[in-house]
Formats: structure tokens, C-alpha cells, sequence
């Protein structure tokens, strides 16, 4: 009795209240630090390319060119982090404590795992990836960035899982510190080791890597040493629990598979692009599309919320909360991106300048202009697709998921900018429409899908609501 007595009030920290109480509320107070959070993430390639533009159209399109594989590296860490969360906040729904300390010591080894194994290999084969999918002239400063990159992963894979951690027991505050914390210093240490240690590419890779790291150190001094967290891990006598494993990765295994849908879309339509316009397509692609990560940058930030405030609702099986919170982030995370979609559209030749202001790439700055124009008809498209994805993953149904994004990516996005880029011969712009068509008609069928699942939770399921 004393020793219940002792963990009961870990039941109604902050982050558990949030979780359990107003679902408006919950999806408001969780998705601001992570909007946050979030856009101090993209920071760390955005820095990058901003600074390296000044090197030359080469150095940016390196730059590009290792983007669908920092794609890749987080769809498995966000996979895997998203798997765990959604575990972790429906025990914490259904008061089993000991069991969300269980699933977050799951998590943390398979994190150490799966990055070891995907970083040996692409430490090894650097060169003839980048050479596949069409580097020219800036191969030799691809390979140097990337590899370095490559040697952070356990960084990449770490910070993912350790954010993922937190926003499941309803802690977005710290994961915003320790990601807004990385992402300055990236910005401060960029020009520094590119143009004043004069290392080029290969500085911007250094920079982001040690801002990584540091970003890392808080993470693991909140989660393992301050002990302040609702999670408590205890590795001692570990050994994996089928149970477990099953649970993860049932959300956790398609939710990287989506994720990485998304990398290989991303790999086909660069390799698309360099086919139409070479080295200078990808660098106006691949930045022109960091503006447009840093656009939907909101729903991201919206759908960690709609996951971790779906699964705790769900495991307390209180479904008309979990209606509320969902039709809720819906509208907003809609009305917010038309409302960037207007102010990109007015302020893209502006934003375009940002990373053409070297004389070297000025030649890019109308190409991405006029990209930036196309795509702010896919923000808003991108809202029901993404959050109806969230509540999925959130209510374990990670196969829905799954399809919801392989329809977007790889039976749509990929084939339609295929068609329209290359088969129409509309080049470029032709990639855009085929992106655009595609996120819309995905969205649709989502959001349809959403809400015949969630109606029939409420029609055939208990509600204790």
C-alpha cells in the first residue's frame, strides 16, 4: 500500500493532466512547442544550404543530393520513435506505468541497433549511391558531405527517439529546448567552420553533426541522469518481450515504411529532376523543397500531438475525446497552411533570394520562384492526409497508415510527376502538377477514412467518456 501510495502521484504530472484532460486543449498546448521544435529541426539542413550557396550552385546541389537519405535516416528513427510513443501513451491512457517504462527500454536498444546497422553500410558505399543517382560535377563534394553526415546517424536516431519519448508522456517544452538549442548553434557554427576554417562542405557537415551532439547531451541528461521524467528506464536484466515488440512495431515497422515511401518519392522525383534540368534541377528542387518542409513544418508539429493525444484517449477509451481532438487539429492545421500558402506565394521571389544571394546561384533564384508559386497549392492539401496518418498511428492502426501514404507516395506523387514531368514534356513544372494531384486526391481518401473508422469506435465500442 505505501509503495502505491508513492506512485500514484506520478499518474497526474503535467504532461499525463494534458494528455487525459481537454483534447483542444491537449492538441493547442502540445503541437506549439513542437511546431517549434520542429522548424529548429529543418534549421539544421536549412543552415546549411543557406551557407554553402555562397561556395557555388556545386555545394548546394551536394547539399541536395544527400537529402532523400537524411529522408531515409529519419523515416526509420521516426518510425521507430512514433511506434514507441504511440505504445507509451496508451498504457500511460490505461494507468500502466511499469509497462511505458518497459516499451521506452524497447525503444532506446532498438534505436542503438537499427542506426549501427544502417550507418556501417552507407559509410561503405557512399560514393557508388551518389554515383547511381546522378552527381556530376558536385559528386566529389557530395561524397564529403554525406559521409560525414552518415557518421552522425546515432545522433539523428537518438534525438528522434528521445523527442518521441517525451511528447508520449505530454512533454513538448524540453524536446523544443534541447532541438532550438542545437539548431542555433548550428547557425552560429555554419560560417564559421565554411568560410573561417575555410572547410567548405565538409564545415557544414561538421557543424550540423556537433550541434546534433550537443542537442543529444540534454536529451540524455533529462531522460537518464536528472530523472525527472514520468518514463524511467531500468536496462538491467533487459531482454526483448514479444508483447513489446509487437506493440512497437505494429505502428513503429509501417510508420517507417511510410517514412521511407516518402524518401524513395524523394529519390525518384531528384533522379527525375536531374534527368530534365542536371545538377542545377536538383539544386533548385531540393531547396525550393526545404521552403516547403518548413511550410507543412506546422502539421508536423500538429500531427505528434494528434499521435500522442489519439493514443492516450484510445487506451482510456474515451473516443468521443479522441473525435474532438482530431476533427479539431483538421481545421487548424487546414486553415493554417492556406494562410502560408498566401504568404509564400506573395514573398516567394524574396525567399528565393535567400539562397541564391551568391553571385554564382543567382541564376537559380527564378526557377525556385516559380516552384515555390506551384506548391503553395500543396500545403493545405497535405493537412487531412498527415493528421488522419497521426490518429492512426496513435490508435495503433499503423497499417492504415502505411497505405494512406504509399497511396500519396509511391502509387500517386512518384508516377504522376513521372507523367507530367517527362511523358507530357511539361519539364519542371510538370513535376509540381504531378505532386500536387497526388497530395490532393490522397488527402481526400484519408480523411474519408478517418472518419468512417472513428464513427465506428464510437457506434460499436464502450465509451467511458
Amino acid at each position: 500500500m505505501e509503495n502505491a501510495q508513492k506512485t500514484k502521484p506520478e499518474y497526474r504530472t503535467k504532461g499525463v493532466q494534458t494528455l487525459l484532460g481537454d483534447p483542444k486543449k491537449a492538441i493547442i498546448k502540445l503541437s506549439i512547442p513542437m511546431i517549434i521544435a520542429m522548424s529548429a529541426n529543418t534549421i539544421y539542413n536549412l543552415a546549411d544550404a543557406i551557407w554553402v550557396s555562397g561556395i557555388g550552385p556545386e555545394a548546394l546541389a551536394a547539399v541536395g543530393f544527400y537529402f532523400p537519405f537524411l529522408m531515409f535516416l529519419m523515416a526509420l528513427s521516426t518510425g521507430l520513435g512514433i511506434g514507441g510513443g504511440a505504445a507509451i501513451s496508451q498504457r500511460i491512457g490505461s494507468r500502466d506505468k511499469e509497462g511505458a517504462n518497459s516499451v521506452a527500454v524497447h525503444t532506446i536498444v532498438l534505436m542503438i541497433i537499427i542506426a549501427l546497422t544502417v550507418m556501417i553500410p552507407l559509410l561503405l558505399f557512399t560514393r557508388p549511391l551518389f554515383d547511381i543517382m546522378g552527381a556530376q560535377k558536385a559528386l566529389d563534394m557530395t561524397v564529403t558531405y554525406s559521409q560525414i553526415m552518415f557518421a552522425g546517424t546515432i545522433l539523428i536516431f537518438f534525438s528522434q527517439i528521445a523527442n518521441s519519448i517525451l511528447r508520449s508522456e505530454g512533454d513538448a517544452n524540453r524536446a523544443m529546448i534541447a532541438m532550438l538549442t542545437g539548431a542555433g548553434l548550428n547557425v552560429l557554427l555554419d560560417p564559421v567552420f565554411i568560410y573561417v576554417l575555410k572547410l567548405g562542405v565538409a564545415g557544414a557537415a561538421y557543424a550540423t553533426v556537433l550541434s546534433m551532439g550537443f542537442a543529444s547531451l540534454l536529451l540524455f541528461y533529462w531522460l537518464f541522469i536528472e530523472k525527472k521524467t514520468y518514463i524511467t528506464f531500468h536496462f538491467k536484466g533487459f531482454h526483448f518481450k514479444k508483447p513489446i515488440l509487437k506493440d512497437i512495431f505494429k505502428v513503429g515497422l509501417p510508420a517507417s515504411v511510410a517514412q521511407m515511401s516518402m524518401s524513395a518519392m524523394m529519390f525518384i522525383i531528384t533522379i527525375l529532376v536531374s534527368i530534365i534540368n542536371k545538377d542545377d534541377g536538383v539544386a533548385v528542387f531540393t531547396t525550393g523543397w526545404r521552403v516547403v518542409m518548413i511550410a507543412i513544418l506546422p502539421l508536423l508539429g500538429i500531427a505528434t500531438a494528434v499521435t500522442s493525444v489519439c493514443g492516450a484517449t484510445f487506451g482510456a477509451k474515451e473516443y468521443k475525446k479522441l473525435d474532438t481532438g482530431y476533427i479539431y487539429a483538421v481545421k487548424m492545421g487546414f486553415i493554417i497552411e492556406i494562410c502560408l500558402a498566401l504568404f509564400i506565394f506573395i514573398l516567394a521571389p524574396s525567399i528565393a533570394q535567400v539562397f541564391t544571394w551568391s553571385a554564382e546561384t543567382s541564376r537559380l533564384t527564378k526557377d525556385i520562384t516559380t516552384l515555390l508559386h506551384y506548391m503553395t497549392l500543396f500545403f493545405p492539401a497535405v493537412a487531412g492526409g498527415m493528421l488522419s496518418s497521426a490518429m492512426f498511428q496513435g490508435t495503433g492502426k499503423g497499417e492504415i497508415s502505411l497505405t494512406i501514404t504509399l497511396i500519396r507516395t509511391l502509387f500517386l506523387s512518384a508516377p504522376c510527376a513521372a507523367i507530367f514531368g517527362i511523358v507530357f514534356n511539361l519539364g519542371m513544372n510538370g513535376i509540381y502538377t504531378g505532386m500536387i494531384i497526388a497530395s490532393w486526391v490522397s488527402s481526400i481518401v484519408a480523411f474519408i477514412w478517418a472518419r468512417l473508422y472513428i464513427t465506428d469506435l464510437k457506434k460499436n465500442l464502450p465509451v467511458t467518456a
